[in-house]
């Protein structure tokens, strides 16, 4: 491992500490962290980007809706992203990746978007789920997981958005997209909530039998350093010793930190590595364990498929019920339901939430 003095040791200390210190609970990091992404993104005036193609007719009833799925390009898709989602989205991503969005047909906007990606290599309750730590080259081509399931705002408030677009994540329509783009034999999708312990409920709560609860992740990790705190740091490191992560490697960012982290470690003892250690004791009480939740799609020995003991699908009784226009259904009775309520009690939301540097939209909701 590459070294750093004892002053330069404390000056990335402290600037974990400055950094870490000024949040007190996860909504404030998260903020921050979208803020600083938010103010690298040039701004178009309003009606004039892909503001103007997010659903906004909240006369519409869900029963007159006719939604439709399609792939978007990476541009497309990523700046629709980080202009509607409170959380801070990555650009560049190895492995699979499949970015999806839900279009209003009749007013052709969107209502809300989906990236899938490979899943996370180790996972507690995936593990007590399938009876094993699995083997990752089977796992990989049988599993996958939502990583960014987000729709537009109001629209997941009034019609029960969220639960649209995680039902459509389950659907046959999907999974034959990733087998054919990926040359995978799908049979397990997985996502996580959006929020842990942080919020009571999941906007994937009630969705038997398409996505079932299977237990809590763990939340054993330290939080980013975002924005231009990164990006001194790592300049000051660089300056110091030199590049010591590969410009191209995968989870770069993660890699800097912990590297960091390290060296700092390595070098400061005494009351100043106890003050640091403290430190990151503090910063990992603003990371949250959140729900893991996965779908079958219908397939009754998914668990012996990812396992690697069978190739062949068995449809459940249920397997029909994965379908698109099935999945749809059941939402729009649902979100009927949601809609007349709201308005009945002039509930209903119409402002477009959109993501500017003067937004003051609720992180968690």
């Amino acid at each position: 491992m590459q070294t750093l003095s004892r002053e330069e040791a404390q000056y990335c200390a402290d600037t974990f500490s400055n950094y870490f210190d000024q949040f007190t609970r996860i909504d404030e990091y998260m903020r921050d962290q979208k803020m600083a992404q938010i103010d690298s993104i040039p701004q178009s005036l309003p009606g004039m980007g892909f503001d103007a193609d997010m659903f906004d007719d909240f006369t519409m009833s869900p029963e007159d809706m006719d939604l439709e799925v399609l792939e978007l390009d990476n541009h497309t898709w990523d700046t629709c992203i980080n202009m509607i989602s409170s959380h801070s989205n990555m650009v560049s991503i190895p492995g699979k990746a499949l970015k999806l969005a839900v279009k209003e047909k009749k007013t052709n906007k969107f209502v809300g978007f989906m990236r899938f990606g490979s899943p996370v290599i180790n996972m507690k309750p995936r593990n007590q789920l399938l009876g094993n730590v699995p083997e990752l080259v089977n796992f990989n081509k049988t599993a996958i997981m939502g990583f960014v399931i987000v729709p537009t705002q109001p629209f997941g408030y009034n019609y029960l958005g969220g639960k649209l677009l995680a039902a459509l994540c389950c659907s046959h329509e999907v999974r034959e997209k990733l087998n054919k783009k990926y040359g995978m034999n799908l049979c397990m999708f997985e996502t996580t909530s959006l929020y842990g312990s942080s919020k009571a409920a999941s906007q994937y709560d009630g969705m038997k039998p398409m996505l079932r609860n299977r237990g809590l992740t763990d939340s054993d990790f330290i939080p980013m350093i975002h924005g231009k705190p990164f990006k001194d740091l790592l300049n000051y490191v660089e300056d110091k010793i030199g590049v010591f992560i590969k410009p191209d490697a995968s989870s770069r960012k993660l890699k800097i930190i912990n590297a960091i982290i390290g060296m700092i470690k390595k070098t400061l003892d005494g009351d100043d590595l106890d003050k640091f250690k403290t430190t990151i004791t503090n910063a990992k009480k603003l990371t949250e364990r959140k729900r893991y939740y996965v779908s079958n799609y219908g397939i009754e020995n998914y668990i012996d498929i990812v396992n690697g003991k069978t190739n062949e699908i068995v449809k459940a009784p249920n397997f029909d019920r994965y379908y698109s226009a099935e999945l749809i259904e059941w939402w729009r009775k649902n979100a009927t339901k949601r809609y007349n309520k709201l308005k009945e009690q002039d509930r209903l939301r119409n402002d477009l939430e959109v993501w500017t540097p003067d937004s003051n939209i609720d992180i968690i909701r």
